[in-house]
């Protein structure tokens, strides 16, 4: 029999379920471009993924919040454009694992600073949505500032709110903004090393991990 340590999982989605470089690092260029900014190299660009992209917007590229504003909207209308699931690679194994989790009956939630309706079309894309029993993303408004703790403690309501027991979470997640939005609720993070973090960004993480195989047997243990 299958069990887990865990009375849920939680996944981050950008840089732990799914790679969508291909298509956020043209767009991103393309956006500066239009605002009259010089895009910074590819792999700079990758330090874009993972925070809100109204955050990196004012941070990376000094945009006001005016600007930063209308930079994500001009984002989020090419990702409509293009659409939320083109150019977006599941990493290898972790579909498996994700539908071995839902099987031995653990639930499972997304807590992404994506908008919620692009991780709803990448999981419907892939077939994987009826494995989560609460798909959260960031809200898809422009001018929301959604941080990781914002749709962390979603995902943990709506969770909570089917009945699931969230006395022992675990999120698991590649960037420095999920174990801080753990460490705001009190949710332990285990850190994946095939996302876009950099080296000293997994302080804080319960554990790290460098593939699905190491991530599976600290979520599902044999009876």
């Amino acid at each position: 029999m299958t069990s887990s340590p865990w009375s849920c999982i939680l996944w981050d989605v950008d840089g732990t379920v799914a790679d969508a470089s291909a298509g956020i690092l043209p767009r991103i260029t393309e956006v500066l471009t239009a605002v009259g900014r010089t895009a910074p190299p590819a792999e700079e660009l990758r330090h874009w993924i993972g925070p809100p992209m109204l955050e990196s917007f004012q941070r990376r590229a000094l945009l006001s919040p005016e600007d930063a504003m209308a930079a994500v909207a001009a984002y989020r209308e090419l990702a409509s454009r293009d659409g939320y699931a083109s150019s977006v690679a599941l990493y290898p194994g972790i579909a498996d694992l994700i539908r071995e989790v839902h099987a031995a009956g653990i639930p499972q939630a997304t807590a992404s600073t994506k908008p919620q309706n692009q991780v709803e079309a990448i999981l419907r894309h892939y077939e994987l949505a009826d494995a989560f029993t609460a798909i959260v993303g960031a809200r898809a408004e422009a001018d929301v500032l959604d941080t990781k703790t914002d749709v962390l403690g979603r995902a943990l309501e709506g969770l909570a709110a089917a009945g699931i027991d969230t006395s022992r979470p675990v999120l698991i997640g590649d960037r420095h903004h999920d174990i801080d939005g753990g460490a705001d609720l009190g949710v332990p993070v285990i850190f994946n090393r095939w996302g876009f973090g950099t080296p000293g960004e997994e302080d804080g993480a319960v554990a790290v991990v460098d593939d699905p195989a190491q991530l599976r047997r600290l979520l599902l243990t044999e009876a």
